[in-house]
C-alpha cells in the first residue's frame, strides 16, 4: 500500500488499468504520482489483491462485456495487459486459440480508440508483437479497424528497466519509448543473488530494489518448501542440462545475474521452475517462496497477495506485469527527464504494510504418491548428443503391464527416426572378429548388470517409480546401462584401430539408414562423429531389451 499522505499531491494524468490482474500496473503508476481513477479484472483472488493493496473496492468483471458509455471520462492513460494464455508458446506448445485472444486485444483498443487518451500501453507475450503487426496489415483481420492507432511495438525485456528477471514482453502503445529508453542509464543492474541474500537478511529485510524496511517478524510470504529430494532433484537437472530439444539452462539457477522468467505455473519437477542453492541449507535445493518470486517481479516487500494456496499465490504473482516497468511508463508519460527521475529508493519510502497481510499458504510437498501408470523417460548418462538424438529409457502399458526399453532417437525434431533395437545389432557384432572379443572381455559388466535385476521384475521397477514399493528404481537403471555402454565405448577406442573405427563408423550409418521411414537420411555426419559411442548405446539397449527379464512383466509387484 502506498502511504496516503505521501501520494495524495501532484496527480497530473488520469489512467484507467483494464485487465488489472493483482495491481502491477496500478502500482507503479501511483508510485509515480499518476491518478489511477479505474481498474478492471474479472479473477476474484486477483481482484482481492489489488483491493487490499491500494485501498479499493474493484469487483469481478467481464471486460469483454464492458460497456463503453460507462467508462469514465478525460482519461489521459490507458494501461493493461490483457490476458496472455492463449498467445504463450508454454500453452500446448503455442498453439492456443489465438482467434479468442484476440477477443480481448479488440477489447482493449476499443477502449483506446473509444476515450482517444494522449498516451496508451499493452503489454503481453513477444508473440503479440507479431499477431499486431499482422493484424494491422491484413484487411480480413479482426485489428485491421484499429490500424489508424498507429502504435509502436517493441519487444523489450524488464531486466533492462530495473528488475531482477529476464522477462521479454511485447509492448505496444504511444508512449514515448524514446524517452523510456533514456531511463535505463539511471536504473541499477538487480540479480537473482540480490534477491534471495536480501530476503534472507536475520533482522531487518531491505528491499532489494524499492529500499523500503521491514523487520523479519512482518516478512510475509517467506515460508520456504522443502528441498527437492533425489528424485526431483534428478528430474530437475535432467529437464535443464540435459533436455533432448530445447537448449540447456544453468542447474542450480546462477546468482550473479537476473533470475529466468518468473512463470504462473510450476511444480516442484519442471524445466520452467527456478530451483537455487538454498543458502540456509548448504548441499540442499529448493523452488522460490512467494516473497522471492514477487520481489523478481518488481513487487515490494510490504505488497501482500490474498488467495487460497501456495500455488494460487504462485499464478497471480507469475502472471503479473512487475511495477518497476509501469512506474517508469508512468513517468514517461508525464514527460519525466531523466535527469529528473526518481529513483525506486525515493519512490519506495511511501509504502506501507496494507492493514490486513495476507494468510500463510503452506507450500507444496513432494509427491508421496503417483498414478500406477506414472510414465518415465531419461536419457541415459553419456548417451545424449543434443538436438534431439539420444538413448533412453522409458515406460509403456500397450499390453497391460509395463514395458521397459532402451529406444534410440535422431534427426531433426520435425523427423525424428528411431532404430528398432530388438538384439540385432548386438548378435551381428557378437559375430564379428573385429567386436566379438571386446564383448566376451566385458562379459562379466553385463552379468552384474543383470544380476542387480534378478532382485526385480518390470512391474516392481515400476512400483518403485510410483512410490509403491523400495528397490532398484529406473534411474538407477539408467545409470547402470550407461556406465556399462561408457565401458563398452572406452574398450572399443583402446581396442580398434582407425581401419576397424571407420568400418564401425559405417556400420553405423548403415543401421541408421535401414530405420529410415522414407526420405534422405537426417544427421549423417552427427552419426558419424559419435559413431563408437552410438554403436555402445546399440549394444547395450539391444542387449536389455532381449533380456528375459521382461518375460515376467506381468507378475505382480
Amino acid at each position: 500500500m502506498i502511504n496516503a499522505e505521501v501520494s495524495r499531491g501532484g496527480c497530473f494524468l488520469r489512467a484507467i488499468d483494464l485487465y488489472a490482474g493483482i495491481g502491477g500496473w496500478s502500482l507503479g503508476l501511483r508510485l509515480a504520482g499518476v491518478d489511477v481513477v479505474a481498474s478492471y479484472e474479472w479473477w476474484q483472488p486477483a481482484i482481492d489483491t489489488h483491493n487490499s493493496n491500494h485501498a479499493g473496492d474493484l469487483r469481478s468483471i467481464d471486460i469483454r462485456k464492458l460497456c463503453l458509455e460507462d467508462l469514465p471520462q478525460q482519461i489521459d492513460l490507458v494501461v493493461g495487459s490483457p490476458p496472455c494464455t492463449e498467445f504463450s508458446y508454454a500453452n500446448r506448445g503455442g498453439r492456443g486459440n489465438i482467434s479468442e485472444g484476440l477477443k480481448d486485444l479488440v477489447k482493449f483498443l476499443e477502449v483506446v480508440d473509444y476515450l482517444k487518451p494522449t498516451f496508451w500501453a499493452l503489454e503481453n507475450v513477444p508473440r503479440v508483437a507479431q499477431v499486431l503487426r499482422h493484424g494491422f496489415d491484413d484487411p480480413e483481420h479482426a485489428l485491421y479497424r484499429f490500424r489508424h492507432l498507429k502504435p509502436e511495438i517493441a519487444v523489450i525485456d524488464f531486466s533492462d528497466y530495473g528488475a531482477a528477471q529476464a522477462r521479454k514482453r511485447c509492448i505496444a502503445g504511444n508512449i514515448p519509448f524514446s524517452l523510456l529508453e533514456t531511463y535505463r542509464t539511471r536504473l541499477p543492474s538487480r540479480t537473482l543473488g540480490d534477491v534471495i541474500q536480501n530476503l534472507a537478511a536475520p533482522d531487518v529485510v531491505t528491499d532489494p530494489l524499492w529500499g523500503v524496511t521491514l523487520p523479519v517478524r512482518k516478512l510475509t510470504e517467506a515460508q520456504a518448501e522443502a528441498p527437492l529430494n533425489g528424485e526431483e532433484l534428478r528430474m530437475n537437472r535432467e529437464s535443464k542440462e540435459f533436455h533432448p530439444v530445447y537448449n540447456n539452462m544453468a542447474f542450480p539457477d546462477p546468482f550473479p545475474q537476473p533470475s529466468r522468467t518468473v512463470t504462473a505455473t510450476c511444480t516442484r519437477v519442471s524445466r520452467e521452475s527456478i530451483v537455487i542453492a538454498d543458502p540456509k541449507a548448504p548441499g540442499a535445493f529448493r523452488r522460490l517462496t512467494i516473497r522471492e518470486r514477487a520481489s523478481l517481479q518488481g513487487f515490494p516487500i510490504t505488497y501482500q497477495f490474498y488467495a487460497r494456496s501456495f500455488a494460487e499465490k504462485a499464478k497471480m504473482v507469475g502472471n503479473a506485469i512487475p511495477p518497476t516497468f509501469t512506474y517508469l511508463v508512468a513517468h514517461a508519460a508525464q514527460r519525466t527527464p531523466v535527469k529528473s527521475l526518481p529513483s525506486f529508493d525515493e519512490a519506495g519510502a511511501s509504502l506501507v504494510l496494507p492493514a490486513k497481510v495476507s494468510a500463510v499458504t503452506p507450500p507444496d510437498t513432494e509427491g508421496r504418491s503417483y498414478p500406477e501408470t506414472r510414465s518415465f523417460r531419461a536419457a541415459l548418462p553419456g548417451l545424449r548428443f543434443k538436438s534431439g538424438m539420444r538413448f533412453d529409457l522409458s515406460n509403456d502399458f500397450i499390453d497391460g503391464g509395463a514395458n521397459w526399453k532402451v529406444r534410440f532417437f535422431f534427426g531433426p525434431s520435425k523427423d525424428i527416426q528411431e532404430v528398432d533395437l530388438d538384439g540385432s545389432v548386438e548378435l551381428d557384432l557378437r559375430h564379428s572378429p573385429l567386436v566379438g572379443s571386446i564383448l566376451v572381455g566385458l562379459q562379466g559388466n553385463f552379468a552384474r548388470i543383470e544380476s542387480k535385476l534378478c532382485s526385480t521384475n518390470p512391474a516392481t521397477l515400476q512400483a518403485v517409480w510410483t512410490r509403491r514399493a523400495e528397490g532398484l528404481g529406473p534411474y538407477e537403471l539408467t545409470d547402470f546401462l550407461g556406465e556399462l555402454s561408457e565401458k563398452l565405448h572406452d574398450a572399443l577406442l583402446g581396442a580398434l584401430d582407425v581401419d576397424a573405427l571407420q568400418y564401425l563408423t559405417a556400420y553405423v550409418v548403415t543401421v541408421a539408414d535401414q530405420s529410415v521411414r522414407n526420405g534422405k537420411l537426417p544427421g549423417q555426419r552427427k552419426l558419424e562423429k559419435n559413431a563408437i559411442r552410438i554403436l555402445s548405446g546399440f549394444v547395450v539397449a539391444d542387449w536389455f531389451n532381449t533380456l528375459s527379464w521382461h518375460d515376467r512383466r506381468q507378475l505382480a509387484a
